[in-house]
């Protein structure tokens, strides 16, 4: 005799699969869109740090340039200008990040600043303070100290200007005549740049602030040229 299988046992599978297929979609979805996060944000992390260590080349050779040139009357949307206080090397890396590029978009690069370094890496505070010290190894030591501090001596910095596509002088003084680039403990130039990374999803929070910074010392200038005072 043909036995016929009910049909409520197929129905209720199915109606198990749907349900089970509701409650996993949301699961999957935010898994998917948290990858899509996570490799958001390691693009912006690698394009600060690679864009701190263009700048930082870039500069590390530019310790026989002169004084920064600042036009007169200033371009149309220019609010500010490096004037002869400052290096042109640190014009010149704020150039080359932006001819580099990144993965980032520019504008979100909030700012950068290029500073003669001390010995741990941040913004010395003044230059040649004693002769115990001659190369001053005073001055910010952690992160923190050095954004309590701020960018003033030796340290310039800059900023992304829509209005003229490209970075922009924002404050700071370094007097390139101090700086030291013989072969033997030649000055650092350090590189720190901060930029803003906002999220798509918003789901835990619309932004998060990324930072990095690079070091390198000078490269060496000709003997009678490297000494503070000589390549002016």
């Amino acid at each position: 005799m043909l036995r016929l299988t009910p049909r409520r046992g197929r129905r209720g599978d199915r109606g198990a699969s749907a349900v089970e297929f509701a409650i996993l979609v949301p699961v999957l979805l935010l898994i998917l869109l948290g990858i899509l996060e996570f490799a958001f944000v390691l693009r912006d992390y690698l394009s600060v740090s690679s864009a701190v260590r263009v700048g930082t080349r870039v500069a590390a050779s530019g310790a026989g340039s002169k004084a920064a040139t600042c036009p007169n009357p200033l371009p149309t949307g220019m609010t500010a200008c490096a004037g002869t206080d400052t290096p042109q090397l640190a014009q010149s890396a704020a150039d080359a990040i932006q001819r580099a590029g990144t993965a980032m978009a520019q504008d979100a690069i909030d700012e950068i600043w290029v500073y003669r370094a001390n010995t741990s890496g941040y913004p010395a505070n003044s230059y040649y303070t004693s002769v115990a010290n001659p190369n001053n190894t005073t001055g910010a030591t952690t992160q923190a100290a050095m954004l309590a501090a701020g960018c003033n001596t030796a340290c310039v910095k800059y900023a992304w200007n829509d209005a003229q596509n490209k970075f922009e002088y924002r404050g700071g003084v370094w007097d390139y005549t101090k700086i030291n680039a013989c072969i033997k403990d030649p000055d650092a130039v350090g590189i720190y740049m901060k930029a803003t990374h906002p999220f798509f999803t918003k789901f835990i929070r619309s932004t998060i602030s990324m930072t990095d910074r690079s070091v390198m010392s000078f490269e060496p200038l000709p003997a009678g040229q490297c000494a503070p005072g000589a390549h002016n």
